[in-house]
């Protein structure tokens, strides 16, 4: 009887976990139903997924680039929504976060085709491209005419037969090639791996692959500097390359991308944009930089310092790199108009009183920046319980002076507001301390401040970091 009772009570647990789950499941999926544009708008920002790569999304010299980044902050903007990016360079894994509510975007250079419209909706086409062959030139192609290149090459889609082809999976690549397998009458050896195509092309200019396959738009700037690599085999007529919604239930945001899509490729700066990311020969030049961080996991060539000295604070380094970017751009002996000095931007009377002459070494500009950080943050530490919460109002307070701050919390809690927090909260009485209805309240001590420039600052340094975050691993160092 015990051992009954015990198999029953298992079962019992067992069949309300299975509801429990089934229930949570189907709560997520009635979220996910009920989330169009309007509930994006309430929420505030715009998420999405991207692949980050020398086209799409990147950093370069401390700031995000790419041509889907460009266009996401175009739409952004467009619909009045903070952008929220998430990378994922494998395309299942971004669908499965599209599918599951976790992003409202899936901004990747995706081909139409009818199998992928079984799971999203493509909204109208951003690029048009086709597929091509990657292949090695031969050795010694420089001295060779065009002639003897291309006999030496596959240029008939024939010749495919019974070679080794890679491809990114999940790529519409994997669905051409089967394709042209069946077509040919023989068999294309398609392996697939989890990488994308850039990654291949680097395999086949270094030798490690002799065939894969990427789109054409993506080949032209890879071959700026992969001199070595062939794209003049077609595998493909042009095909359409687009975004994606899910694709039940997202008709509103859908028809307002669609709208702004169609608008935006008839201008003058989608043509520039296309042109600055698929047809220009700096290309080559952004790739080759140690201020590309794709490769080399580097922000900037004062990396190494900074990383040790964020030690002391026990920020995350990305997060320094972002504030120094904002304050000078790293360039280490730039002065602003006040007098403010080096990487992190110290005023002369600042240095004296931390005794470090700030001017003698981007290291020392950037300790005395480190001890001014050190001293804000013991400051806020008992204000501000909230870890995250506090960066805000150190930051704020570096560019503003931490009077102005103090007073903007007075402001706050005095009309009801939140003084431990910073954004709708005390990033709005900041802005209200130009006005001397505010800026005379006798709980303001440091009177009149424009506090705009102060709550971009935040807004700035905290979104660059996010985009850091999305590239550069924390571990990351120079070497």
């Amino acid at each position: 009887m015990k051992i009954l009772i015990k198999n029953l009570l298992i079962l019992l647990v067992i069949t309300g976990a299975v509801f429990s789950s089934c229930s949570r499941r189907s709560s997520v999926k009635d979220n996910i139903i009920d989330f169009d544009l309007d509930s994006i708008i309430k929420r505030g920002k715009l998420i999405v997924v991207t692949d980050f790569n020398s086209t799409s999304y990147f950093i370069y010299r401390g700031e995000p680039m790419g041509f889907n980044y460009e266009l996401l902050k175009s739409f952004s903007d467009h619909i009045g929504l903070d952008l929220e990016i998430y990378t994922e360079n494998h395309i299942d894994r971004a669908f499965e976060k599209l599918n599951i509510g976790e992003a409202d975007l899936l901004a990747m250079g995706l081909t139409i085709n009818s199998t992928r419209k079984n799971d999203i909706q493509f909204s109208e086409p951003i690029a048009l491209t086709r597929q091509v062959l990657v292949q090695r030139k031969p050795q010694y192609w420089h001295s060779m005419t065009r002639d003897m290149i291309d006999s030496k090459l596959i240029r008939d889609q024939l010749d495919l037969g019974n070679k080794s082809v890679y491809v990114q999976k999940g790529s519409s690549h994997v669905e051409r090639l089967i394709a042209l397998s069946n077509e040919i009458g023989e068999k294309i050896n398609i392996i697939e791996v989890p990488y994308e195509a850039e990654q291949l092309i680097e395999n086949v200019a270094k030798k490690e692959i002799d065939y894969a396959v990427c789109d054409e738009n993506v080949g032209i700037v890879n071959a700026t500097y992969y001199s070595e690599i062939d794209i003049n085999t077609p595998l493909s007529f042009q095909q359409n390359i687009a975004w994606a919604v899910r694709k039940e239930h997202s008709a509103k945001l859908l028809e307002e991308l669609n709208g702004w899509i169609r608008a935006y490729k008839t201008t003058r700066s989608y043509a520039l944009l296309y042109a600055k990311y698929f047809k220009n020969s700096r290309s080559s030049i952004i790739v080759r930089s140690d201020s590309y961080a794709i490769n080399t996991g580097k922000v900037s060539q004062w990396d190494d310092l900074i990383k040790v000295a964020s030690q002391s604070i026990q920020w995350d380094w990305r997060l320094l790199a972002s504030l120094i970017c904002q304050e000078s751009g790293f360039r280490p002996d730039v002065e602003s108009w006040t007098g403010a000095y080096g990487l992190m931007q110290i005023m002369p009377g600042t240095g004296q009183l931390l005794g470090i002459d700030i001017t003698s070494s981007p290291e020392n500009n950037i300790k005395a920046g480190i001890k001014y950080l050190h001293d804000l943050q013991s400051m806020f530490k008992n204000k501000i319980p909230d870890e995250e919460e506090r960066i805000r109002f150190v930051l704020a307070s570096y560019n503003a002076g931490p009077g102005h701050i103090l007073d903007a919390m007075k402001l706050a809690e005095k009309n009801g507001k939140d003084p431990g927090k910073w954004d709708d909260n005390v990033a709005v009485w900041l802005l209200k301390k130009s006005d001397p209805l505010y800026y005379n309240d006798p709980v303001v001590k440091s009177g009149y401040f424009k506090g705009v420039e102060s709550v971009n600052f935040v807004a700035e340094i905290l979104d660059r970091y996010a985009h850091y975050k999305n590239i550069i691993p924390a571990d990351s160092l120079a070497n």
